[in-house]
């Protein structure tokens, strides 16, 4: 897919139209380029023009302080201030005629003999003394205690009581701007968007042509009815993108928002649900009921899976909040109200947890499968992702699109930018095939930890591990061509083997699954050769070899004891249908499944072991290239062989060779999934639905 655009942990540039869109009716919606958008229909804040304005409340709390300060900070009359003590010795002295005495505060004014008024900032008690020597000394004494004033009086109840109002107003102010407004609690978050000016269309999704001409005619039905009417054809009510994160999804959905020429409303499952009860259902008829009033448009709800799960399939009871959503949506697509003109698009990547009646004729009536991009659809995705990035000549998207199987849209996406970022790292003015090669490294297995300190029995340890990783790779017919094996600690590992398939694979047959369990097996067996005892390096491999040996006999009915049986081995993610069902087989039959994984497993190991002593001098000349070069590619690790086998075919370090195989050694990566927490792998193809990838080359594990 051109832009990747499910979920894929941040990676997705398909993700950006959706998560724009303000809170604000008057903001416009974006499409993946700009798109212009109407307003949204409903959900949409009222501005604040229409209630009380912001200003208002600083207003008011302006004019209170302004009340309270304001008389203190400029008095009325402007009185001579005397210290206390100079007021005392003036009454001592007879020279005070009046007295003015404030309780509250003890503030005294006072007249001198001249008529002069002062005052001074006594004690809140006068002291017996001090009343003493104002009663001796003949002055008009007078004791007042003021009255307070409104404000005053009714401040210390009013402020407490307003700070409360304004704190609850606030609140209900945010709760109003997150909600929609508590009025319009039950409608719609749709965004709904115009086609006048399509950012998206079907000519920016690259590849996938027959998921394409699926959707184009759904679109071609609402641009033009009366030429499926006239045949007496019915479009079908609702689609359902199916697939795993990454592949594009959400990008299709908005190639039809630019193509349709209808209105198209796009929501999120998870818009549905909200804190109130309720509040689901009636998001979900006032959705439709505004497609009604368009006439014909096109509902996408990204996410589906939120709130189609499979009724039942929980702890809650038939009043779950989900489940009455889910009810109210059965309804509006085909109840008795009519829908006509209406197409629901919904993706999801979980559609087994989906309920039965959602996916019925009549709903979602058709299900169009987006798979992991097929070589062709990778090279035409690498297109669309270098445009506009200065590419090098030796740079062949060709062989990259070849060695990334197993890649989504958005891994391809991530890819070529990683490129990118290391070219700039590295000071190159253009982006060159070893840049696409590192890229493709550290997506599948991290950063290099070049700094990494190990010992020299740990080295050659591991260069022995992958040493007979490549070994098997190289000679058995049935595995996928070597492209390259590193001693160079990765992320969690301390080396990896890589294989690069030559074709798209389908179909995994048993002699190659068989040859796959011999190379993974390859390293472990290797170290037991030369040091006699194995390491916790092989951990990853064991893991995978046994995992992959249990599909055999489980699910592909590859042992002749058990038969052609299958049960299924993935569990159940959701509460529900497995919680309280018992296991599919008997006691009798799991200890048969078990006795059989162990023999194959047995079996491939006695191949491996008689493998690597065959070949054991091209084992150690392939071991004591990694210690010197560290990399070498698969064509130096054949030449190798060929020495072994026949010494004056060459030298034997072979660096002459060396020199020019990894030099040719481009851009082409191994495909899949990486290895766990100790270990790195490369896959050797893609997986079929359902099934992991068969050929997994392991590499020795990190022990620190």
């Amino acid at each position: 897919m051109a832009d990747g655009s499910d979920k894929r942990g941040g990676r997705s540039s398909g993700r950006r139209s959706e998560r724009q869109g303000g809170r604000k009716g008057n903001r416009k919606e974006t499409g993946s380029r700009k798109t212009t958008a109407d307003r949204p229909t409903a959900g949409t804040k009222p501005s604040r023009e229409q209630g009380w304005p912001r200003w208002g409340i600083w207003l008011i709390l302006g004019l209170i302080a302004s009340a309270l300060f304001l008389p203190n900070l400029f008095p009325a009359d402007e009185l001579d201030e005397v210290t206390y003590d100079r007021f005392l010795s003036r009454v001592a002295a007879h020279e005070v005629s009046d007295v003015l005495v404030d309780n509250l505060t003890g503030r005294i004014e006072f007249t001198d003999a001249d008529g002069v008024l002062h005052v001074t900032a006594g004690p809140l008690e006068l002291s017996i003394d001090d009343r003493r020597l104002l009663a001796e000394s003949g002055a008009a004494v007078l004791f007042e205690t003021p009255q307070p004033g409104f404000l005053q009086s009714w401040l210390p109840l009013l402020l407490p009581v307003g700070m409360i109002i304004l704190f609850f107003w606030w609140m209900s102010r945010r709760a109003q701007g997150q909600m929609g407004g508590m009025m319009s609690i039950g409608r719609s978050r749709a965004k709904t968007y115009s086609s006048e000016r399509p950012g998206t269309t079907f000519d920016d999704v690259a590849g996938y042509e027959g998921v394409k001409m699926e959707i184009r005619e759904v679109v071609d039905f609402l641009k033009d009815t009366e030429k499926f009417s006239e045949i007496g054809a019915r479009v079908p009510k609702g689609v359902l993108l199916v697939g795993p994160p990454g592949t594009g999804k959400t990008l299709i959905a908005r190639a039809v928002a630019g193509e349709a020429g209808v209105p198209f409303l796009s929501v999120t499952g998870s818009d549905f649900m909200e804190m109130f009860v309720g509040v689901g259902a009636s998001r979900v008829r006032d959705l439709f009921e505004t497609a009604r009033k368009m006439g014909r448009a096109i509902i996408f709800i990204d996410e589906v899976d939120s709130i189609g799960r499979k009724r039942g399939a929980g702890l809650g009871g038939g009043h779950d909040e989900r489940e009455q959503t889910l009810n109210q949506m059965l309804s509006e697509m085909d109840g008795f109200e009519s829908s006509e003109g209406i197409v629901m698009i919904a993706a999801t990547n979980r559609p087994d947890i989906l309920d039965p009646a959602l996916l019925r004729p009549g709903r979602f009536d058709r299900q169009v499968v987006v798979p992991l991009p097929e070589l062709d659809d990778r090279r035409k995705i690498l297109d669309v992702h270098v445009k506009g990035k200065r590419i090098h000549d030796d740079v062949d998207l060709g062989l990259v699109a070849r060695g990334t199987p197993g890649m989504s849209g958005a891994d391809l996406a991530n890819l070529v930018n990683e490129a990118a970022l290391i070219a700039v790292r590295t000071g190159e003015d253009s982006i060159a095939a070893d840049h696409f090669e590192q890229a493709r490294d550290r997506t599948l297995m991290g950063q290099k930890r070049e700094s990494l300190a190990l010992s020299a029995d740990e080295k050659e340890a591991i260069a022995y591990h992958e040493a007979g990783h490549a070994l098997c790779a190289s000679l058995l017919p049935n595995a996928d061509p070597l492209h390259k094996v590193t001693i160079i600690p990765s992320g969690m590992a301390l080396g990896m083997t890589m294989q690069l398939p030559e074709e798209e694979r389908h179909l995994y047959r048993q002699n190659f699954i068989e040859d796959s369990l011999v190379v993974s097996l390859g390293g472990r067996m290797a170290e037991e050769l030369v040091f006699g005892v194995a390491s916790t390096g092989a951990s990853n491999d064991l893991v995978g070899a046994t995992e992959l040996a249990r599909k055999m006999v489980r699910e592909w009915g590859m042992s002749e004891r058990v038969g052609p049986m299958a049960w299924g081995s993935r569990a159940q993610v959701f509460l529900g249908d497995d919680l309280l069902s018992s296991r599919e087989y008997s006691d009798h039959t799991a200890q048969l499944i078990d006795e059989e994984v162990q023999r194959i497993l047995m079996d491939q190991e006695s191949r491996c072991r008689a493998l690597l002593t065959e070949h054991r001098n091209a084992l150690n000349l392939i071991a004591r290239a990694l210690l010197e070069h560290e990399t070498i590619s698969g064509e130096e690790v054949g030449r190798l062989i060929r020495v072994a086998a026949d010494p004056d075919s060459g030298s034997e370090n072979g660096s002459e060779a060396r020199s020019d195989s990894v030099s040719d050694d481009t851009s082409g990566s191994a495909s899949g999934s990486t290895a766990g927490s100790d270990t790195g792998s490369a896959a050797a193809d893609e997986d079929p639905p359902d099934t992991a990838a068969p050929a997994a080359v392991s590499d020795p594990a990190s022990t620190d």
